[in-house]
């Protein structure tokens, strides 16, 4: 009897721990896409980082002018960034909707900002933007090298027709307008 209930409780206490550690099958996916689309931005290929950004945003910000921004910000001599540290949180499991699936994919990396040749001005500027998109928490300036350390805690929208091929749509509050002509409302409820 002692066996038995042994045995019993073993499984079960088995049963409870793989069940909890089940993993959705299209994280490993979208995972792949978004490191795919963070390397790109971090090795300065813009044009491949481009390519995955979902389609359906170029109607509200043309291709031409999402490839100037990026390149403008990460492509810029007078902007040196460095992105680093590509962690991932919580993904979630794909939705259809209309044909397409939807995931929100929580992701996380540090960035350093060298803003050494800037004057003091335009330091104050960058420090009170970054401090209220990232959190005061999330922003701190070393003076002694002249750059700033950011964690960037952020948002993906991931989108696909086959869950082979993600592309994505960066999830921020004050582009809630804009993305209400390119996501679902399922999904802008999220942000």
């Amino acid at each position: 009897m002692k066996t038995k209930s042994l045995l019993f409780l073993f499984v079960l206490l088995s049963f409870i721990s793989f069940a909890q550690t089940k993993v959705n099958p299209d994280d490993a996916a979208i995972k792949k896409s978004l490191t795919y689309f963070a390397n790109s931005i971090k090795t300065k290929k813009i044009d491949q980082a481009v390519n995955c950004i979902y389609p359906k945003l170029f109607t509200v910000i043309p291709k031409e002018q999402m490839n100037q921004i990026l390149n403008m910000t990460y492509n810029n001599p007078m902007i040196k960034l460095e992105m680093n540290n590509l962690r991932f949180g919580n993904i979630e499991k794909p939705e259809l909707i209309n044909g397409e699936y939807f995931s929100i994919a929580n992701y996380f990396f540090q960035l350093k900002w060298d803003v050494s040749l800037m004057n003091d001005d335009i330091k104050k500027k960058i420090s009170s933007a970054l401090m209220n998109k990232y959190g005061k928490n999330n922003v701190k300036y070393l003076a002694n090298e002249g750059f700033y350390i950011i964690n960037a805690n952020m948002r993906a929208c991931a989108v696909s027709s086959d869950k082979k091929i993600w592309r994505f749509v960066i999830l921020e509050k004050e582009y809630k307008p804009q993305l209400v002509k390119v996501l679902p409302k399922k999904v802008l409820d999220k942000i």
